[in-house]
């Protein structure tokens, strides 16, 4: 995929969703920390269904680490792998009371410093809560990048790569979005949905869904 071809490929998909945002219910940095640690292998609204209870109760750093992490099982044990993720969460929130004063720290490194913590989720946390241009390759953006050819790469660090190489810079912020959304909905895995695809003129999957 060439320049030209990304450049209509994003101005597409920000014509289509102006204000793309992330689908994890939260109203604080924090929320949006635990709800992200907790959608690991599991679906945003699963994930949506679950933390309404656990905020209402508990929602800081230090409210979570005092829950404990039985009393948090029973909140989350609707999640997928919810015993190592309580288990993550509340070493993450021992940490973060310690060493941050119970607030989200604005950088990787502190960031990947907290259990439960990896590069995907320290960069949904950077791009949505601080701003920065950085891209999440979940399992969504690593198909459409290397179906569509607009960033091949054989694991997700060379796919992020290439994205943060290949997207234009005006597009760079809310590429995250725009990508995790259009594979979530319309660059679905099986049987992509292309007759309906906004960026399919772009796209250069040889075995698109055209009926």
């Amino acid at each position: 995929m060439n320049a030209k071809q990304r450049q209509k490929l994003f101005a597409n998909l920000q014509s289509h969703n102006p204000n793309p945002a992330i689908e994890l219910d939260y109203t604080t940095p924090f929320e949006l920390l635990i709800a992200t640690i907790l959608s690991a292998q599991a679906t945003d609204k699963g994930v949506n269904k679950a933390t309404p209870k656990l905020f209402k109760v508990a929602n800081t750093a230090q409210t979570v680490f005092d829950l404990g992490e039985e009393k948090l099982k029973i909140y989350i044990k609707t999640i997928g792998l919810y015993n190592a993720k309580a288990k993550n969460i509340i070493k993450a929130c021992e940490l973060l009371v310690a060493k941050h004063n119970g607030e989200v720290p604005n950088n990787r490194k502190e960031l990947e410093e907290l259990a439960g913590v990896g590069r995907k989720t320290a960069n949904v946390i950077l791009n949505t809560i601080f701003g920065e241009p950085t891209i999440a390759v979940d399992t969504h953006i690593f198909r459409i990048s290397n179906r569509t050819g607009l960033a091949p790469g054989k694991n997700v660090l060379q796919v992020e790569t290439e994205l943060l190489t290949n997207v234009p810079k005006k597009y760079l912020l809310n590429a995250h979005h725009w990508l995790v959304l259009h594979g979530r909905y319309t660059c679905i895995a099986r049987k992509p949905r292309c007759q309906s695809c906004v960026i399919s003129d772009e796209c250069e999957y040889i075995d698109k869904n055209l009926d």
